[in-house]
């Protein structure tokens, strides 16, 4: 939507859900997934386009558009490099990337590479396993794989040092056990994970709630433990923390977007300012808890000084481990 058109916007356009744009912007929004689609990832940008406008019945345009490799990576490389990334492109992240971008695993990247638009909901960690499998609980699965790890396959988005293994390194040094000699498979994404664990590939995933939560609907799933404070509201409600379970691992992951840097400021302002009055709103929280997410809503500079914290963050304890590059 060219900044010219904002003073031709009728005022039936209204912003009430989470991307408020009018059906007359002069060209579609595209919403890069850095991943397979199924994930968490996936999940927010099929909540905007669930809940942008219509005009005469038809929803506004929105492309998206699946970009793995890399653990995010390859979406990165393309966004900076201008191959990718105009005006109305919006690339969804976690806080998986952000540890990514604090190990190096962007290579030579630095959070001013990308225009941090707006943080639009927390997620937790989860740790999964198929309906059929014998654990009931995390602490019989810990003890099942500290008798014999090798029996178990682990799912994880991402290699060694990305959060998912991280989840399940935290809970294992809780339990005195070394996490090195766990099996893990790296793969694309939580709907790869559930993929794989449906056909029996890998008996656990290490994931998000979300992810786990819109996988629950059909029973093949069972999810032993949220990695929250406390227990979290909806279909995973019945579900214990780890810290009920005597594994005192708490792991929040931010979802939001980032745009190109080459971006003008009038169109990141632009974008910024939808976002900040979409939040708002009621209909957004709705759209936002439907999505399997929780409060968390930042944008702007107010988001880059966080991402920027965090990112810090994260490469201190990332050298603790001896996993930065």
């Amino acid at each position: 939507m060219k900044p010219v058109l904002l003073r031709h916007l009728s005022s039936a356009c209204v912003f009430a859900t989470l991307f408020a744009l009018c059906a007359l912007s002069a060209q579609a929004t595209e919403c890069i997934v850095p991943a397979k689609p199924g994930g968490g990832m996936d999940g927010a940008c099929r909540m905007m386009r669930k809940v942008l406008p219509t005009k005469d019945g038809v929803a506004a345009a929105v492309k998206i558009s699946y970009l793995p490799g890399g653990i995010g990576a390859v979406a990165w490389s393309s966004v900076v490099s201008q191959r990718r990334g105009g005006p109305d492109t919006l690339v969804t992240f976690s806080g998986g990337s952000l540890l990514n971008l604090a190990q190096g695993k962007y290579g030579k990247a630095s959070v001013s590479d990308v225009r941090w638009l707006a943080g639009v909901g927390a997620d937790y960690g989860m740790i999964a396993v198929r309906s059929d499998a014998p654990y009931k609980n995390l602490r019989e699965l810990i003890d099942a794989m500290r008798k014999d790890p090798g029996k178990i396959t682990i799912g994880v988005s991402g290699t060694i040092g990305s959060q998912d293994w991280l989840k399940v390194a935290m809970i294992a040094r809780r339990a005195d056990v070394d996490p090195k000699n766990f099996r893990f498979v790296a793969l694309e994404g939580g709907g790869d994970s559930f993929t794989a664990l449906q056909a029996d590939h890998v008996q656990v995933v290490s994931g998000d709630a979300s992810e786990a939560a819109s996988y629950l609907k059909d029973g093949k799933f069972r999810v032993l433990a949220v990695l929250s404070e406390q227990r979290l509201p909806g279909v995973l409600a019945d579900v214990a923390t780890a810290r009920e379970q005597g594994f005192d691992v708490v792991w929040p992951i931010i979802r939001g977007f980032y745009m190109s840097a080459h971006v003008s400021e009038a169109d990141y302002r632009r974008w910024v300012a939808v976002f900040d009055q979409a939040m708002a709103s009621e209909e957004f929280k709705r759209q936002r808890a439907a999505s399997g997410l929780y409060p968390f809503a930042m944008t702007g500079a107010q988001l880059t000084d966080y991402v920027r914290k965090v990112v810090e963050q994260y490469r201190k304890q990332s050298q603790e481990l001896g996993l930065v590059r």
